[in-house]
């Protein structure tokens, strides 16, 4: 049966028993079972029966502390899912126990010899670092990959060239691009063997059911599975047409599901049907803003709307966006103008057309600026940014902000007034980003230390000490309600 994909963000791959033994400085000796395993991580027990607490795939490290019943000891190992035993000889033993040679030898567990002088730790340690850079190395061939599929999406022919790109990144894999009736529409590759492809094509039903078979549940994006020693894998493409990609590979490696994926998105985006002239003319327009136009003398192709900016961080914290997430956010927001190139910041950027409600996305933290023709869109986009800032800081999943609509006490002043008065009152720190910003931070969030310090990643200290020095600098008494005020205008106009 078709089983559910593993994540989009390529996981770290396993470290083979074959490479951890080749490191001299261990000193460790396999003297049983096969010869070589995929090891995910290293676990240390000497209980009697580890079962309960063995998740699979571990290289189990034990003195035999408990061991009593060898053969039973390494079946359950094996039942548990274990990849290799590694046995430290001293102090309990002073040599692997024979009894359990041979029952790793009759249940193919590979069987690891740890010399004394070779502490647990040391051998875990090497394991982390060996899969550190396996790690650095698929996502260098990831971030390689995509380059390459980008690449190939800007080719005269497009498609064709991106599914043999993907065919070369996933080792000579063979790939199909399939119409809602089944029909194959482009491939590339070495096409495999009749039940491989027989597989395959049942694989894609799975993701692009026929209208007639009303599906007892929700249809998955992907699906995988194996038949004939290959392993295949079936995505749904975005864009309403029901096409569907389908590859089939001898091998499968931790990061092959996000390069898939990011083939999937740009074949999508290539197979979407060609936009109207509308939407043909903001295209040339946002092109030209890209190659430097001036935004007053694009804004008329752009139209009359409205634009709206969000920024968004993923809220479990990771450091970096992920192209696939951000595509898939700014699907659930409506736009296919979607920025997460900025990965110093781990911010990704969506830029909306009009003044729609936008709801908060699950995941995600979301900073949205209010509604502004296209010559605000630079103010917007310093906006959002301060918005998701604050949503950070509040922990809220969505903060909108109001400044942009020009309501309040702050519209009665002329705006070239405001900005000469706000650039003569805040003199002595605009030479510094990080003052302002810490003020205007601080301001925002009613003179909150902790929650300053969460919003711009700093310790708390250095808040307290950027903001004595701006009311050093500033001759103000930051104290004083009225001297806030004054001040939070001003930066408004900054």
């Amino acid at each position: 049966m078709p089983d559910t994909p593993p994540p989009p963000s390529p996981p770290t791959p396993p470290v083979s028993l074959a490479a951890l033994l080749a490191r001299e400085e261990l000193g460790l000796r396999r003297i049983a079972g096969p010869e070589d395993a995929d090891l995910h991580w290293v676990h240390t027990s000497e209980m009697a029966d580890p079962y309960p607490y063995l998740l699979g795939g571990e290289l189990l490290l034990t003195a035999g502390v408990l061991l009593t019943d060898p053969d039973r000891y390494v079946s359950r190992v094996v039942e548990a899912g274990a990849a290799a035993l590694g046995f430290g000889v001293t102090p309990v033993y002073d040599t692997v126990p024979p009894a359990l040679v041979a029952a790793c030898e009759r249940h193919g567990l590979p069987l690891v010899e740890v010399e004394p002088a070779t502490t647990f730790s040391g051998v875990a340690r090497a394991v982390w670092r060996l899969m550190a850079e396996a790690r650095h190395r698929e996502l260098r061939r990831v971030t390689q990959a995509q380059q390459g599929l980008a690449t190939a999406a800007a080719r005269p022919d497009p498609v064709p060239a991106v599914l043999r790109q993907l065919t070369a990144w996933l080792g000579g894999a063979w790939a199909v691009l399939l119409s809602a009736e089944g029909a194959p529409l482009a491939t590339a590759g070495r096409p495999p063997s009749p039940e491989t492809h027989a597989a395959l094509t049942r694989l894609t039903r799975v993701v692009n059911p026929p209208p007639d078979e009303a599906p007892a549940r929700a249809v998955p994006a992907s699906a995988t599975d194996t038949a004939g020693g290959s392993h295949l894998a079936a995505y749904a493409l975005a864009g309403g047409q029901r096409l569907v990609l389908g590859v089939a590979s001898e091998r499968r490696e931790a990061g092959d599901h996000t390069i898939a994926g990011v083939a999937v998105v740009l074949l999508s985006l290539l197979t979407t049907p060609h936009q109207g002239a509308a939407e043909s003319a903001r295209a040339a327009a946002l092109v030209r803003l890209l190659l430097g136009a001036d935004t007053g003398a694009v804004a008329p192709l752009l139209g009359a709307d409205e634009w709206t900016v969000v920024h968004a961080r993923p809220a479990t914290g990771a450091t970096g966006p992920d192209p696939l997430a951000a595509a898939a956010l700014g699907a659930a927001l409506g736009s296919a103008l979607v920025d997460a190139a900025d990965e110093e910041e781990g911010v990704v950027r969506v830029l909306l057309s009009g003044a729609g409600e936008i709801e908060a996305q699950p995941g995600w933290i979301l900073g949205v600026s209010a509604a502004v023709p296209a010559h605000d869109l630079p103010a917007a986009d310093v906006r959002a940014a301060r918005a998701v800032r604050r949503a950070e800081a509040t922990r809220s999943t969505l903060v909108r902000d109001r400044a942009g609509s020009g309501a309040g006490f702050a519209s009665l002043v002329a705006p070239e007034e405001a900005r000469a008065q706000a650039r003569a009152r805040l003199a002595p720190i605009a030479a510094s980003p990080a003052l302002t910003e810490t003020l205007r931070t601080w301001l925002s969030l009613h003179g909150s230390w902790d929650r300053t310090a969460v919003a711009l990643d700093v310790h708390r200290n250095t808040v307290r000490q950027r903001i004595a020095r701006c009311a050093a600098l500033l001759e103000a008494d930051l104290d004083d309600a009225d001297v806030r005020m004054d001040l939070w205008f001003a930066l408004r106009w900054l």
